[in-house]
């Protein structure tokens, strides 16, 4: 067991007992690997309590550099992996909520028919959290907004159009489309994405103050406060297919849309099986938009 991994587990779940239960070693283990740790590195790294564990000041100065190495450990373990052979892979996606959804499952499915032995673990935040992961070494590659990223390699996907939401009932229920003015009139629910919001930035651009009431994580818990008439959202277009909320949705003048774009550090260092399931990804697109040129 990779000391610095069960460290790091520590800190994710906030105290020994949930540690060990994940990682399948006993308390009286994790806590002596921790030991070990601060031994190494002749400092105390987190204050234990009742109510849990705490990082010291020298803990929060050690963490960033615990996490490279705990996970460029992954990285090692995902190498003789590969020398293994493509069957026993693990392909580690960050990724937001409509692409978790709506993409991903589906592309996993068909490639698990070609490889059922490659195993995933997607990890869900907004565009800023993805950047950091990919960089970090904590997911092989991500799906983001690429104007909140540098530093990474990005190719472009979908240009997908955001749309008003606003409640069956309401005012503007009747409208083939709808003007960001018509929107600042209105209780707005606000989709946080972190650095870059797009709604936000819609806004910003035309010189319009929105009417922010609400800043939601979700875009499910969005749509059901919009169901609620609590207030109006915009969101992208990908997530609202198959809606199961009792809400209309219409364009925007002026039209709107946000790139989606599948972003890595450095391809030629990924697990192999990340590398076959960007192709694959890339594939998958490349077949869509030549069917449309043929059409």
């Amino acid at each position: 067991m990779n000391t610095y991994h069960a460290f790091m587990k520590v800190i994710e779940t906030g105290n020994f007992t949930k540690a060990a239960e994940e990682l399948g070693y006993t308390q009286s283990a994790i806590s002596q690997m921790v030991n070990s740790l601060e031994k190494e590195l002749s400092t105390t790294l987190v204050l234990r309590s009742r109510t849990g564990i705490t990082l010291t000041p020298d803990g929060e100065e050690f963490l960033p550099y615990i996490r490279n190495i705990s996970n460029s450990h992954v990285e090692l373990l995902e190498k003789q992996n590969e020398m293994m052979g493509l069957q026993s892979g693990l392909i580690r996606i960050g990724t937001f909520s409509s692409v978790a959804c709506h993409w991903l499952p589906n592309w996993i499915k068909d490639f698990k028919n070609k490889y059922p032995s490659v195993s995933f673990n997607i990890y869900q935040g907004e565009y800023t959290v993805i950047s950091n992961w990919i960089k970090e070494g904590f997911v092989d590659f991500g799906f983001v907004n690429p104007a909140a990223v540098s530093k990474l390699t990005t190719i472009p996907l979908n240009e997908d159009e955001m749309l008003a939401v606003v409640p069956k009932s309401h005012r503007l229920a009747s409208k083939n489309k709808v003007s960001l003015k018509e929107l600042t009139d209105e209780p707005f629910i606000l989709l946080d994405e972190g650095e870059i919001n797009e709604a936000l930035t819609i806004f910003k651009q035309n010189f319009i103050e929105p009417n922010i009431q609400f800043r939601v994580h979700d875009d499910y818990a969005i749509m059901s406060m919009v169901e609620q008439g609590l207030g109006i959202s915009i969101l992208p277009k990908l997530v609202l297919d198959r809606c199961p909320y009792n809400i209309l949705t219409k364009p925007i003048s002026p039209f709107v849309a946000r790139t989606i774009s599948l972003a890595y550090k450095d391809k030629r260092v990924l697990p192999i099986a990340s590398r076959y399931f960007i192709d694959f990804i890339l594939e998958r697109f490349n077949e869509i938009f030549s069917g449309l040129n043929i059409e």
